[in-house]
């Protein structure tokens, strides 16, 4: 696997600016989505203990290959991208957008100082800066479960100019864990809970297998507002 060249290297995912577009979005169909998003906030969730104390020295959008390394990290390879918007469906840009979770071994960056068997080849961690449509896209794994937690997720941090960071979750749609995981029930009803729990499916035609999951993050404030 470590020198399969159907897997994209870390420099050319990093580069290419329009590798999640050709995934996520439709022609003639983001106007209509922006609208239907404003129509739904993302539900605001905890953001836990396990946010990196110390960010790694590596730290873009591709969770999956760290630094120039030929060993991608142990996992189902998972494209996440979608949109920032403001609570009117108005793209946001140069939001910062941060993003960490388990490696396949269910440990955090932030343990590894205390745990063995962390996968050094996943990063833990990546930001993203919106572009003018408010996009973003993460190239990582699917999560996984990890002790004290019945849901797979992805822990998001939004940071946008002249407000408080806001955080959420991203969770694993038809996940047999979620309703049992009190974080989960905590986000609130289920129109809430569908927010932040989406599809991880297929990508048509991948060789290796990779998951695509569309997540357009609505925040609770319009700009100026």
């Amino acid at each position: 696997m470590q020198n399969d060249d159907r897997i994209i290297t870390r420099r050319q995912f990093v580069r290419s600016a329009s590798f999640a577009a050709g995934f996520f979005v439709v022609p003639g169909a983001f106007a209509q989505e922006l609208t239907r998003a404003a129509l739904k906030r993302t539900a605001w969730v905890t953001e836990g203990p396990f946010y990196p104390e110390k960010l790694p020295l590596d730290s873009d959008n591709d969770l999956v290959i760290v630094n120039d390394s030929i060993t991608p990290a142990i996992g189902e390879i998972t494209h996440v991208a979608g949109h920032v918007l403001d609570a009117s469906g108005k793209p946001i840009k140069n939001a910062v957008v941060e993003i960490w979770q388990v490696d396949h071994n269910a440990i955090y960056l932030a343990e590894r100082d205390s745990k063995r068997g962390f996968d050094a080849n996943f990063q833990g961690f990546g930001r993203f800066q919106t572009g003018s449509s408010g996009e973003y896209r993460f190239r990582t794994i699917k999560p996984v479960v990890y002790p004290g937690r019945l849901a797979p997720h992805i822990h998001f941090k939004i940071k946008t100019p002249g407000r408080d960071p806001w955080t959420t979750q991203l969770y694993i749609k038809g996940y047999p864990g979620n309703q049992r995981d009190g974080i989960y029930r905590g986000v609130g009803d289920a129109k809430a809970q569908e927010s932040v729990t989406m599809d991880f499916a297929p990508i048509k035609d991948s060789r290796i297998g990779e998951l695509a999951a569309n997540f357009d993050i609505v925040l609770g404030f319009t700009r100026g507002g």
